[in-house]
């Protein structure tokens, strides 16, 4: 009779540690890591995609901010689920060539993207329009290019431009910096009317804010249009089937984008690029929701 009650005794404790386990689960949260590079559109779509995925979807969101080298291994590795900005064919190329193998592209968010080298219209209306023009012209660039991130697509294609196969210039050193700090400098030297070349791509708030020219680029060493796409690590389509959907779904065209990332500029220091993201997102519901998954 002691040894019965002993076992109703130790199976009720099991049920409601059982029960409190599943009640625990019932109410967590799963959780999406995103990466992110500190470029313009990237911020836009990443933070867009992180309200949707915590207002709409019901996910925490986290979101790292990394250069693209440290994101693409972190993506290769699980730590990241997903980058929502790889430009191919050219800018990201060696990364996917690298790891193709150990990622999951998801879908194209944007079609019709750019880079080459860019400076205001005032100097390309001066004569200097095409790459070939920068060497003779070095001295009125300080000798200078204004990159980004050392680590970014961009600068590695900027450095092949430069060899002695391609534009062969050597008058002009390619200066590492970041996006934020490049258009900065960009910003200062059009408020002085000086020469400047930076590294440039479209969709950028830049191109809306100042009169910009991409230089020719008759060797067509930076490519014609790319598209920006989503990879994710592998088994995110098993674990998180609905956060796969969602991601192969999200798209945007110029128009969008552009407005969100002018958004984000404009606000500066008085709202966050979420807080911004989110006031977008409830004015474009209609959007939004054909990208929501059928599973959610």
């Amino acid at each position: 009779m002691m040894k019965s009650h002993l076992i109703k005794k130790m199976f009720a404790v099991v049920l409601v540690a059982a029960v409190v386990l599943v009640a625990g689960c019932e109410g967590e949260k799963k959780e999406v890591n995103l990466g992110v590079v500190n470029w313009a559109e990237g911020i836009a779509m990443t933070n867009l995609a992180k309200v949707i995925l915590e207002d709409e979807m019901d996910y925490d969101v986290e979101v790292t901010t990394a250069d693209v080298g440290p994101i693409f291994q972190d993506v290769v590795g699980g730590g990241t689920d997903a980058f929502m900005d790889t430009w191919l064919p050219v800018t990201h190329k060696s990364y996917m060539d690298q790891h193709s193998d150990n990622v999951e592209v998801l879908g194209t968010n944007f079609e019709g993207a750019k880079i080459g080298l860019v400076v205001p219209k005032y100097v390309y209306d001066a004569g200097i329009t095409s790459i070939a023009d920068l060497n003779a012209n070095a001295d009125k660039f300080d000798g200078e290019i204004i990159g980004i991130d050392s680590g970014a697509g961009i600068m590695a294609t900027t450095e092949t431009a430069m060899t002695a196969d391609n534009y062969d210039i050597t008058d002009l050193e390619l200066m590492a910096s970041s996006g934020p700090a490049m258009t900065a400098t960009l910003g200062d030297k059009i408020d002085n009317e000086e020469f400047v070349v930076v590294t440039g791509w479209n969709p950028h708030w830049k191109f809306a804010k100042w009169e910009l020219k991409f230089l020719d680029d008759p060797k067509g060493i930076y490519g014609d249009a790319e598209v920006i796409k989503t990879v994710a690590r592998k088994g995110l389509k098993d674990d998180m089937p609905e956060v796969a959907e969602f991601l192969a779904n999200f798209e945007m065209d110029i128009a969008e984008l552009g407005d969100l990332m002018g958004a984000i500029a404009d606000a500066g220091d008085d709202k966050t690029p979420e807080d911004v993201a989110r006031e977008w997102k409830n004015n474009h519901m209609d959007l939004v929701n054909s990208w929501l998954p059928e599973t959610k």
